[in-house]
């Protein structure tokens, strides 16, 4: 799944998916204006967030792009124009970079942003496009500490006050047979929920480069933006940046009523260098009614791969393996046999069709308690300390520099060490 979500545009197959589905979302729309679309962050997701947002709707122009490393958005233009031929009208004077380039981008006249820079800078850039009035595509997760979620909280209520859409990165709330899969749970079709597994076992997703391959002169900002995943102030550690989808579901399951409590152990088995998060992370939450959610979180080579999901219930199973379709064990049998569509597509699709119908979708409430809850596992890990809901939510912990400049020290904290690192 992360190959090809960050390698999208490496095929063009997905522009015959969704220019299917364009009629399906203009049909009987009331609003026909062209809607300028600016991308901030123009790695391997934020070009095919931008692809799936022209696809989405035939009336859709991107019209500014930008990036902190003017290198990246040559390679993200050519691709999208290969594909979308004079629909990318971005010019010269409408790319920017630089640390201050997301907020070019809002000011530059589009009416839709799209939000795919390192996790770290997205309570900022959400913020800021809200303020100016933009709708948002926001991928996941929405911070890296709990000052960070807050801030996307209140903009995400600023957005619903202004009647502008929210759409949250987290994908599998748009696939068609998990959208299924839960409402059938929350039906009841395996009766009360009494726990739930989740695992997110995997690779490596960006391992952290020798101290020795930093090039002479480059800054401690520019080396940690290089190399972002490894930092926590960024990526906000393996359990928030990838296994949030994992936490996604978790909290799904549960009509996204946070949990009462969470203890949690990890650490970092395989050298990083000079990275400092952990490479696994086992989270304990505790729900209301004795409820138990277990989520099982690694990135190490070699070892047992496995992205799946198990709800337990008091009268039967349901269960998620993988890519495979969801499948539910209980006195009536069932496994979803319905439409299928990429749901990176589909988020794009229900974004652009709920502008267009005037009726914004706003994702922000869901969205921000999910993150939230995977920055309460990792901060449960990092400390040792069981963390209640409270004490995550009111944290004041602040990770992200409130000022960056390219030119400044920025000294990389230690590794976390349980029982030793205090919460804050």
């Amino acid at each position: 799944m992360l190959s090809s979500r960050r390698d999208f545009l490496k095929t063009t197959s997905c522009a015959a998916l969704a220019s299917a589905a364009a009629p399906w979302i203009l049909q009987g729309a009331p609003n026909t204006d062209t809607l300028k679309v600016g991308l901030i962050g123009c790695g391997g997701r934020g070009s095919g967030a931008a692809n799936q947002a022209l696809t989405a709707d035939k009336n859709v122009v991107l019209t500014a792009v930008g990036d902190a490393f003017a290198e990246k958005i040559p390679n993200c233009l050519d691709q999208l124009q290969k594909i979308h031929g004079d629909r990318v009208k971005v010019t010269a004077e409408t790319s920017f970079s630089g640390l201050d380039a997301y907020q070019k981008v809002i000011n530059s006249g589009v009416d839709v942003v799209l939000l795919a820079s390192p996790p770290g800078f997205r309570p900022l850039h959400f913020k800021a496009a809200v303020a100016a009035g933009k709708h948002v595509f926001c991928e996941k997760p929405v911070a890296t500490d709990a000052p960070g979620v807050r801030t996307v909280m209140a903009a995400a209520a600023e957005a619903k006050q202004k009647n502008l859409a929210v759409v949250s990165g987290f994908c599998w709330r748009y696939d068609f047979p998990r959208r299924e899969f839960y409402k059938r749970i929350h039906e009841g079709a395996i009766g009360d929920i009494r726990a739930i597994y989740a695992t997110y076992l995997t690779s490596p997703v960006k391992p952290m480069p020798p101290a020795t391959n930093r090039p002479a002169g480059m800054s401690d900002v520019e080396w940690q933006l290089r190399n972002w995943y490894n930092f926590v102030w960024l990526s906000g550690d393996g359990l928030v940046e990838q296994a949030c989808h994992s936490v996604d579901k978790i909290c799904w399951a549960m009509k996204d009523v946070p949990p009462l409590k969470a203890v949690a152990t990890g650490g970092r088995q395989i050298g990083n260098n000079e990275g400092n998060i952990f490479d696994h992370i086992d989270v304990f939450y505790e729900y209301a009614n004795g409820v138990r959610a277990f989520m099982a979180q690694r990135q190490i080579s070699n070892c047992h791969s496995e992205n799946s999901d198990y709800v337990m219930g008091a009268t039967g199973l349901g269960t998620i393996r993988g890519s495979s379709g969801p499948a539910i064990k209980a006195a009536e049998d069932w496994r979803y046999q319905g439409a299928k569509k990429d749901m990176y597509q589909v988020e794009h699709d229900e974004l652009f069709a709920s502008i267009r119908a005037g009726n914004p979708i706003n994702n922000g409430e869901w969205m921000s308690t999910s993150t939230m809850v995977a920055i309460m596992g990792r901060t449960a890990a990092y400390t040792g300390k069981e963390i209640t809901w409270e004490m995550a939510m009111n944290s004041q912990e602040k990770l992200v520099p409130d000022m960056l400049t390219w030119d400044q020290k920025l000294p990389i904290n230690p590794m976390a060490m349980p029982g030793k690192t205090p919460f804050i």
